[in-house]
């Protein structure tokens, strides 16, 4: 029998070379017990492997059995997912977004039927969605922004009100029996919608909305909001056009001037020469003021991450209203959600517009600069601008209290009271996990070097946790810690020797390649590891062959292990969260 990894090449190449290719009994490869080890294998390396649903079902406890419960229960058509339960996390505008958490159970069936999702929709996807997708990213999002937005003249920065919590099922389930024909496991997918959630104890029933915290919830709202980029996309088709001449007429009758006087100027007369020279000058100073382009072209330029969008178009104002109007339209009566009429807005590309945390506009730059010809152009007019929000990175500052305000502009850096007990490796470390989140998500922008201060602000909080640590000095600290070489930094031993741990600066992010993504979820057969130890017959913790059944006990974290105990030393040994063990052991540690 071929393995399912196969399977999942085989129905990708087809959507592939078929966009809209119908796809049938899928049900039956939910019944295969190898997928399942595999989607297993990608899960229990999560935080949220080990985090609860409704009832005490965790990655702790895998194994053939369980595998062979669940196949059963889809088998006999008596599986049912259970209710998630619902918390609740704190958005950065102070309103709170809801979360669903699944029993570890559904996340494992959800994970399988993710990957046959992907397998289908991914190649039909529009280039323009960048949300949750494979080889795709914040950063390639807006790489292509400035790519594709040049020369815009007016922007639509897209919101829809609660879009995964409004999700029509009807309509969700319609759009997948398109290419989907298998009712089972389509109802597999509208059992997982329908289950509802626990809150404070009590049921719920869920009538619409793929809720977030779901493995299939982002898939689901991708292949939904696909239908967003087919209207885009037919409104491009149908919108753009090509200028009705390349060139600004104004600004070839300048030229035309300038070219005219040229000619003139060599037959002057010592007299006459410097009136021409004169009106030459001031017929390039006002060349300069003038587009090149005619600017009488049409285009639209579009990009969506997850459910946030941007359109950059080249025409006018009224045209702007017109496609906002006729995508609010369609997203009310075809997709039955709403568009926020006081969060899209129509925008002038000259001021900026925020989108995944980025200021964007399109530069007007009148500034001359010689291309590789040596021909001096215009070089940076009509280019797109991604900027970093300074005022964001100081709202960051000031929540987590690494600094104060002492007067306009200027600020004094404090220490972390909740870090004065960690070790000092520890403490730089934490400090450089935020700097390079900051520096390595904001490394696209044209304003980069200003990060430079946030940077310096940084490593005096971190000099003064550690001054406030030892009751000592910012000064006194740095001349403890000075290092040979130049700068100051905490030494820390490892196998092959001591190290030194030095704070991170601008130039060691300036190069960060950004999201960069290597996997590939078809291409690459499971190697296995799991399935292959649970296969293998063998308890790795009391070394015990041939045994009934064999279970995987999971951890969090091997932070969190004290070592006090056999299991416990056993995985810290192996560096490993998990510890293939016979029921026996597995009853013995969980005791």
């Amino acid at each position: 029998m071929k393995p399912t990894s196969d399977i999942l090449e085989r129905i990708f190449k087809n959507s592939s070379d078929h966009k809209d290719g119908i796809q049938t009994r899928l049900f039956r490869y939910l019944l295969r017990e190898d997928i399942y080890y595999s989607a297993y294998q990608k899960l229990y390396s999560n935080k949220g492997a080990a985090t609860k649903g409704i009832d005490n079902d965790t990655a702790d406890g895998f194994g053939k059995k369980y595998v062979d419960s669940l196949i059963s229960d889809l088998q006999n058509l008596t599986y049912t997912p259970k209710p998630v339960r619902r918390e609740y996390i704190k958005k950065k505008n102070g309103k709170l977004r809801p979360l669903g958490i699944p029993s570890f159970r559904d996340k494992l069936l959800q994970e399988v039927i993710r990957r046959f999702l992907e397998a289908i929709y991914e190649p039909s996807f529009n280039d323009f969605s960048h949300g949750f997708r494979p080889q795709k990213s914040c950063h390639t999002a807006l790489k292509l922004t400035r790519c594709y937005f040049g020369g815009a003249r007016w922007f639509i920065e897209g919101d829809i009100r609660g879009c995964f919590d409004n999700i029509d099922h009807d309509k969700l389930i319609e759009i997948l029996g398109r290419r989907i024909k298998d009712s089972r496991f389509l109802n597999i997918i509208r059992q997982f919608l329908k289950a509802g959630y626990m809150e404070d104890w009590q049921y719920n029933n869920t009538y619409s909305g793929a809720g977030q915290g779901g493995i299939i919830s982002p898939i689901l709202a991708n292949i939904y909001l696909n239908e967003l980029d087919k209207k885009v996309m037919e409104i491009k088709e149908t919108f753009d056009a090509p200028a009705e001449k390349a060139i600004n007429p104004s600004y070839l009758k300048v030229k035309s001037r300038i070219y005219y006087l040229n000619k003139k100027l060599k037959i002057a007369t010592e007299a006459e020469k410097a009136t021409l020279l004169s009106e030459i000058s001031d017929l390039r100073k006002q060349g300069r003021k003038l587009p090149y382009k005619s600017q009488t072209d049409k285009n639209i330029a579009y990009v969506r991450y997850a459910d946030d969008w941007l359109i950059g178009i080249r025409g006018s104002k009224k045209d702007c209203e017109s496609i906002k109007n006729e995508m609010s339209k369609f997203l009310k009566t075809e997709l039955k959600l709403e568009l926020s009429e006081e969060k899209t807005l129509i925008t002038h590309s000259s001021n900026k517009v925020r989108f995944l945390g980025y200021d964007i506009s399109v530069r007007r730059s009148q500034q001359f600069k010689p291309n590789k010809l040596g021909i001096k152009s215009r070089t940076l007019n009509g280019t797109v601008e991604l900027l970093v929000p300074l005022e964001k990175v100081e709202e960051f500052m000031f929540d987590k209290d690494i600094i104060r305000q002492v007067e306009s502009g200027k600020y004094r850096s404090m220490h972390r009271k909740g870090w004065l007990y960690m070790p000092d490796y520890e403490i730089v470390e934490r400090y450089n996990a935020e700097i390079r989140g900051i520096l390595n998500y904001y490394h696209l922008a044209v304003n980069f070097s200003k990060l430079n201060y946030f940077q310096y602000l940084m490593e005096y909080s971190c000099l003064a946790t550690l001054a406030g640590k030892y009751n000592s000095t910012i000064s006194k600290v740095i001349d403890k810690y000075n290092q040979r070489g130049g700068g100051w930094g905490i030494k820390y031993s490892i196998k092959e020797g001591t190290k030194i741990k030095r704070i991170v600066k601008l130039g060691d992010c300036k190069s960060y390649n950004g999201d960069a993504i290597t996997r590939h979820i078809y291409s690459a057969k499971s190697n296995g590891t799991i399935r292959a130890r649970l296969q293998s017959g063998l308890c790795e913790l009391c070394g015990s062959r041939g045994q009934t059944g064999y279970e995987v006990h999971h951890v969090s974290s091997l932070k969190g292990l004290s070592g006090n105990a056999h299991w416990e030393q056993v995985m810290q040994l192996m560096r490993r969260k998990t510890l293939v063990v016979c029921e026996d052991c597995h009853r013995s540690i969980h005791e």
